[in-house]
């Protein structure tokens, strides 16, 4: 998470974005005061790790509604090493069906990927932040999903 999060900054972006880092949900209510605006969250799964899809199911239930219009999405770490799955892929696949939600997958191991996971995810979040003219976080999850059934 931490490299992941290290690259999106190091981007060359023209707008401003804060990263919070969390193990599961909900936060702590006692700082939601100082809380910047939420306008992306990314729950990621390692696929190794069936306690870290327990987690984000778990962790799914504290979500507002409205932000499954577009602004949630699935990042599915280590999937350069598929021997070692403990989750079953059709239970991933069933995740983003159920939330309307697109699912990416990657290997945070390796740099170019991290980096190109990186962009893609702050391309993303331009999107969901209303950044892009003419694109909505829901017109854009719509497409995510339409291609990734193609």
């Amino acid at each position: 998470q931490q490299k992941l999060a290290e690259a999106i900054l190091r981007e060359k972006k023209n707008f401003k974005i804060n990263i919070h880092l969390a193990t599961s949900l909900p936060l702590p209510s006692e700082r939601d005061h100082l809380r910047p605006r939420i306008d992306m969250i990314v729950f990621m799964i390692d696929i190794k790790s069936k306690y870290s899809l327990k987690n984000v199911e778990a962790s799914l239930a504290y979500v507002d509604a409205s932000f499954f219009l577009g602004k949630v999405c699935f990042l599915v770490t280590g999937v350069g090493r598929v021997n070692c799955c403990s989750i079953e892929m059709s239970a991933i696949w069933k995740l983003g069906e159920i939330y309307c939600s697109p699912v990416l997958f990657c290997e945070l191991e390796m740099e170019g990927i991290r980096v190109a996971t990186a962009q893609r995810l702050l391309r993303m979040l331009q999107i969901c932040a209303g950044h892009i003219p003419g694109v909505s976080a829901l017109s854009f999850g719509s497409l995510m999903r339409t291609s990734a059934n193609d």
